[in-house]
């Protein structure tokens, strides 16, 4: 990814009342050296992000993805961000961005080892061309994630609902996939229930219900996924959380990846059985989620 912009953010408490943050951020270069090599963001993945569509300069659901920002921070024991802070950044790099997709990335981590404050970070680079799988889909690897159902609420310290630098698993995951034929993998648990994909959340349609997996089984919460169930509730459409089979994706109407910089790729394959795309609905639903949301 060619990163086009940059900058650093001195970070202040989550009770700063102050209404400028202009000092507390330093442009710096985007492809020069920049971070300690003591930093535990490099060293141990220890520290969370958001990446944030841009379209024509404005920044989508900036709300939702502070909101789980914070979210994070909290399951990781980071310092709460200053929200007021944190948009103000984003609207400080959206600035740069040129017309067309782009992607903002936010980035907290805990610091330099033994170091006295956390470190952070705002990127802007283009957003990748996802015209095509807009259009003509992915074709999915169902791949278990190794735990139950119910693990994430068993066990908490493994931050499961924590959106974490630490995404070796994830990417390892999207290799495996490709291996077997696929273009991305969808985790599902031991038990056989749909979790989500590794840089996506997974929507199912049957009829006029749309439906995606429950949120409270270390699945984070997409705020792509929340933006389209508004605006389908707004058109008379049901949604649902629920504990959904993986049988289901099968045997769904529709199913799609969503994420804030792909946007909805339909499934048109699981496990090599091809599955029909809705072409027209897609489309809608693309054009919708390309339009100004905060």
């Amino acid at each position: 990814m060619a990163w086009r912009f940059a900058l650093v953010i001195d970070p202040a408490a989550s009770t700063d009342p102050r209404s400028d943050f202009t000092d507390t951020f330093t442009v710096i270069d985007p492809n020069a050296p920049a971070l300690s090599v003591g930093e535990l963001s490099t060293q141990r993945g220890d520290g969370i992000f958001e990446s944030i569509g841009v379209v024509d300069g404005h920044p989508q659901e900036v709300g939702p993805h502070l909101d789980r920002l914070a979210h994070s921070a909290r399951l990781c024991d980071l310092p709460t961000p200053n929200l007021a802070q944190w948009r103000a950044a984003v609207e400080r790099v959206a600035a740069e961005a040129d017309p067309g997709e782009s992607v903002i990335k936010l980035i907290l981590s805990r610091g330099v080892e033994h170091g006295p404050a956390p470190t952070a970070w705002v990127t802007l680079a283009p957003a990748p061309d996802n015209s095509r799988v807009r259009r003509e889909g992915v074709r999915i690897a169902l791949l278990d994630r190794g735990y139950a159902l119910d693990v994430p609420a068993r066990a908490p310290w493994l931050l499961l609902g924590a959106k974490t630098l630490s995404y070796a698993v994830n990417m390892a995951a999207i290799r495996e996939a490709k291996r077997r034929g696929a273009d991305d993998a969808v985790f599902v648990s031991t038990d056989g229930f749909v979790l989500e994909a590794p840089t996506a959340s997974v929507v199912l349609r049957f009829g006029d219900r749309f439906v995606t997996p429950a949120p409270n089984a270390g699945i984070l919460h997409g705020t792509t996924q929340l933006s389209l169930f508004a605006h389908l509730e707004e058109r008379g459409f049901e949604t649902a959380y629920e504990t959904v089979a993986a049988d289901d994706l099968a045997r769904s109407d529709s199913a799609w990846l969503l994420s804030s910089v792909r946007l909805a790729a339909p499934v048109s394959a699981v496990d090599g059985a091809e599955k029909a795309i809705d072409a027209a609905f897609t489309d809608e639903i693309n054009r919708y989620l390309l339009t100004p949301r905060d």
